[in-house]
């Protein structure tokens, strides 16, 4: 069991909860429904690999390992990048800041962290270390 996984997945699972209210009780009455979907896609991403964070951390009991290791801190970055940068992105298109397209590039670097870091999981339990 990794319990710095674990307790970061706890955290993360508790601002996924406040995020995902905040959007449905404030926000949905204040933003277009494109501003909205962007929104909610962050929502929805956080916490599907918040509780991926969880299982890592959890299966570090069984199988500890690298592979499995670099999958955490890959799960954490992942949603640090993608859905952090669709929080800012809808930050920015609701005040009309203008010069956050940059911002875009970030959302499929975090994609792609979580891509890998699904991929080091279903390595990761491939064998036990001994």
């Amino acid at each position: 069991m990794n319990k710095q996984f674990i307790r970061i997945a706890a955290i993360l699972g508790a601002i996924t909860v406040i995020t995902g209210a905040f959007g449905a009780h404030t926000l949905r009455k204040i933003l277009s429904p494109d501003i909205l979907n962007t929104y909610e896609t962050a929502v929805r991403y956080q916490f599907f690999h918040v509780l991926a964070l969880l299982i890592t951390g959890i299966l570090f009991k069984e199988f500890n390992n690298n592979s499995l290791r670099w999958a955490g801190y890959l799960f954490i970055a992942g949603i640090i990048l993608f859905s952090g940068s669709l929080y800012l992105i809808t930050y920015l298109q609701t005040t009309e800041i203008v010069g956050y397209k940059g911002i875009g590039i970030l959302t499929p670097i975090g994609g792609l962290l979580f891509i890998v870091a699904w991929l080091l999981l279903a390595i990761g339990i491939r064998s036990k270390q001994i």
